[in-house]
């Protein structure tokens, strides 16, 4: 299986960033392809305009769904954008680890999306949820979370965590067609002590090999939805 991973965090140091190393090498050491995106280390530009193209389709007034169908026509992308977008069409499964921050992702995250799930790209022209250009590929989110997980429970203080990663669960992977896995969640590692730190990053490696098996978010039937998603050709 061919592993892409995408990374958010500016400290290579990290528990986060650790986390993913430990995870792509047990996966190479199974005989997987595993790919990393360390965006802050490569210093991936998380603004998404003009910038994206070679050219305008439209260069007086600037619509960014515009100039992405008119890019994916045309192989319209700067090399450095296609380049991101060849390596995610390449993968099998998709991780997406980042720390929450503000309950969301981190900004240059955010941005990584914004200009890769592009229009013709990862979604567009009715090919959404069960029928998204994505279908067929696994996604997960490997999160990061500071405060403990009472915190995040239906009577902690920020809600249950499933309601904090709904929007990038449902309303980014799902919508594109993603099959979502549950996300990995890794609570505190701050406060663990080295042996529970050892743990949580072996529990991490057998998710990995065991994705296929992992339980899986339910796919909507974007038909049951037509009345409201037929002229949809973007997530809210």
């Amino acid at each position: 299986m061919k592993f892409l991973c995408v990374l958010a965090h500016p400290e290579p140091s990290s528990f986060t960033a650790g986390l993913a190393r430990y995870g792509l090498s047990a996966l190479r050491a199974a005989g997987h392809e595993a790919d990393l995106i360390d965006l802050y280390a490569e210093g991936f530009d998380p603004v998404s305009d003009r910038r994206n193209f070679i050219a305008a389709a439209d260069p007086v007034k600037y619509d960014q769904q515009l100039e992405e169908r008119h890019a994916s026509t045309t192989a319209g992308y700067t090399s450095e954008l296609q380049s991101q977008m060849d390596r995610l069409a390449a993968c099998d499964a998709l991780v997406l680890q980042f720390p929450i921050w503000w309950l969301g992702m981190p900004a240059i995250l955010k941005g990584w999306i914004d200009r890769v799930f592009a229009i013709g790209v990862t979604y567009g022209g009715g090919r959404w949820f069960d029928r998204g250009m994505m279908r067929g590929k696994l996604a997960m989110l490997a999160v990061t979370i500071g405060g403990p997980e009472q915190a995040y429970s239906g009577r902690g203080i920020y809600g249950p965590v499933r309601d904090v990663l709904r929007p990038i669960n449902h309303g980014i992977l799902a919508f594109c067609g993603f099959d979502v896995i549950e996300p990995f969640l890794a609570y505190s590692p701050a406060r663990k002590s080295e042996q529970e730190r050892k743990r949580a990053f072996n529990a991490y490696a057998d998710r990995l090999l065991n994705l296929d098996a992992a339980p899986r978010l339910t796919m909507l039937r974007s038909s049951d939805y037509e009345h409201f998603v037929r002229k949809c050709d973007s997530p809210a």
